[in-house]
């Protein structure tokens, strides 16, 4: 029987048929890249004197905050406004939950009526929590443009039209996967995880 080419590879292939169960998407220094790379795209399309920016509560709010710490030292004379949103009963999937869901806090003291509003979201998966979100926002106004911003983009996962215009890192993930932002709120600081299942 004649035997195959032997190609004399320097080293051994070691591939495992089991994927890693967790992986780091984004560090602390590369969010803070990311971060510098978001504030000036915003930069680039407004002034901020007709721009309010409005992040989904939790993660989203926390972002839009660090936003407009960030872009306020770069227009220290601007007024950034800056709101939370809690979406909890405007979701399509409330009633459906197993688990009793806990509404968080809704911090809007200004009106959004013909301003230009930047929605800000930590993770676009389905496009759900979004679409909860423009149905909140119009609870305080109706805004002359609405744009959205995220950290995390599962671009294979969409079941609504929504596409996000400034993206913090693109993944190409699966179903049962689970993108998960982990904050320290103290630091201003996060890491981005991929999970391949809910963390417990």
């Amino acid at each position: 029987m004649k035997k195959g080419k032997s190609y004399g590879f320097p080293f051994s292939l070691n591939v495992s048929l089991y994927p890693m169960e967790s992986q780091v998407l984004m560090d602390e220094a590369l969010f803070e890249r990311v971060l510098d790379r978001l504030t000036h795209q915003l930069l680039e399309h407004h002034d901020f004197t007709e721009t309010d920016l409005v992040g989904l509560q939790p993660r989203g709010f926390w972002l839009a905050q660090i936003f407009q710490e960030r872009i306020q030292k770069l227009l220290p004379n601007a007024q950034i406004n800056c709101g939370g949103l809690d979406v909890t009963f405007h979701r399509d999937d409330f009633r459906r939950r197993e688990k009793p869901i806990s509404p968080a806090s809704t911090h809007m003291p200004f009106i959004v009526e013909k301003r230009n509003v930047i929605l800000i979201d930590d993770v676009l998966f389905t496009g759900r929590t979004i679409r909860a979100g423009l149905d909140a926002l119009l609870a305080h106004g109706r805004p002359e443009s609405v744009q959205l911003l995220v950290l995390v983009d599962r671009r294979f996962q969409r079941e609504l039209p929504i596409e996000p215009q400034y993206i913090g890192k693109s993944v190409d993930s699966i179903d049962y996967q689970y993108v998960q932002v982990l904050k320290n709120e103290d630091s201003r600081r996060c890491q981005v995880m991929l999970f391949n299942k809910k963390p417990e």
